[in-house]
Parts: structure tokens; sequence; C-alpha cells
């Protein structure tokens, strides 16, 4: 069993940066691919960002490649994002997730994750 816990959200303005964290409880959580979904208002829960369980693999989708860096530190059961050169549009909730795979896939549906935080809010004022 692992249990997600997010934070670090909050709000900034346009071209402004935050760093999420994820802690995960668990010795299992090291053994599992993570990623980062965010979901807006209206809209359906997208992965930004994956990482594999040794996190030496990561994934990005075109929408933040370039401004986003996912990361993991195994020693500490700890995952971040790095989030630069925010948008009005990276408005959302920002959730962690997990599934018992090595590697894990941007295209893959969020239904693919057993494991969830309980989302921290990033807002993006212009």
């Amino acid at each position: 069993q692992v249990q997600l816990a997010e934070y670090g959200g909050g709000s900034v303005q346009a071209g402004g940066s935050l760093r999420l964290s994820c802690s995960g409880s668990g010795y299992a959580y090291r053994n599992y691919c993570v990623a980062w979904f965010r979901q807006a208002p209206g809209k359906g829960r997208e992965a930004v960002a994956t990482i594999s369980a040794g996190g030496g693999s990561t994934y990005y989708a075109d929408s933040v490649k370039g401004r986003f860096t996912i990361s993991r530190d195994n020693s500490k059961n700890m995952l971040y994002l790095q989030m630069n050169s925010l948008k009005s549009e990276d408005t959302a909730m920002y959730y962690c997730a997990a599934r018992e795979e090595l590697y894990c896939y941007v295209w893959s549906p969020a239904t693919d994750y057993r494991y969830w935080g309980q989302g921290t809010q990033v807002t993006v004022s212009s």
C-alpha cells in the first residue's frame, strides 16, 4: 500500500516558478513509476510528466516540455515537479500518482494509476 501527499502549490504571476513536492509512504513506493497529473475546471485529468521507478526515464506532455522538470529522491520517498515560466493555462489542481510498474508514460490514462494524492492547487495569474 502506498499513500501520497502533495504540497507546494499556490498562486504565482505568469512567468514565475513553483516547485511541487509529493511524499510517498511505504517501501514499495521506490519500486513504482510515478506521475504528475493536473485537472483544470471543466476538463479531464491529464498527465504532465512521468518518471520511472529508478528515476532514469522521464516523459513530458508537449504543453510543459522545456518548462517543467520532474525528479524523485527515492532515499527520501519524494517526488518533485519544478515548474518554470508558468502560464495562465497551467492553472489547475495538480496530483501525484503511482502505479505498480517500473515505467510510466504521459500517454497512459489516469485510470492506469492505482495510488493518488489529494491534490494541490496551482493558480497562475496573467
